[in-house]
């Protein structure tokens, strides 16, 4: 799977990028979350879940498909914040027993980069994470997202997604609540 588009293209990622995808990762999720988190539980966190030795793991792992928007042969990287720009992961986990859909898929992760918002990177993403979802058999496709992250929320909205209710979060020390929210998903009819 490759998609061309003017943020770059969406492809598979490969154990080759656990290193800029744990930057990537790691700068997200503080650029996301530092300004709510204690610095410990935040440090604890990013060490437990975005280094290079965990994202390895990931990549090799074939129960979790990670995908990425390369940026690499566009002008705008050259500026600086690396060659990827945005990534989502997408697994088989049992889901919680407030996901009543069929056949779910978790969306795991999915995470742009502030510089990218707005560009429809995000759009091209998620359309790719259904793909993948249901590549493995998915119709339903269910995620976790911080209560307090409404931008998130309206996003995943926008795209089907519901709530289905709310399950605990743990950044370092600090229990967060997270939504859980659902989406039916379906090829397109020929």
């Amino acid at each position: 799977m490759e998609e061309e588009g003017s943020a770059g293209r969406i492809r598979r990622a490969e154990v080759a990028d656990a290193a800029a995808l744990a930057e990537l990762a790691a700068r997200i999720f503080t650029d996301t979350f530092a300004a709510d988190t204690r610095p410990d539980d935040l440090a604890e966190f990013l060490a437990r879940s975005y280094g290079v030795r965990q994202q390895t793991a990931e990549l090799a792992d074939p129960g979790v498909v990670t995908l990425v928007a390369d940026v690499a042969d566009v002008a705008d990287a050259a500026d600086g914040g690396g060659r990827l720009a945005a990534y989502a992961q997408v697994r088989r986990r049992e889901p919680p027993a407030c996901v009543k859909g069929e056949e779910p898929v978790e969306l795991w992760r999915f995470y742009v980069d502030r510089r990218w918002h707005g560009s429809g990177l995000a759009h091209r993403l998620m359309a790719a994470v259904e793909d993948v979802a249901l590549d493995l058999g998915g119709r339903t496709l269910w995620l976790s997202v911080w209560e307090r992250n409404p931008r998130a929320i309206r996003f995943y909205e926008k795209h089907g997604f519901r709530d289905m209710g709310a399950e605990p979060f743990w950044v370092g020390s600090d229990c967060q609540t997270d939504r859980i929210l659902a989406a039916e998903i379906a090829r397109p009819a020929p």
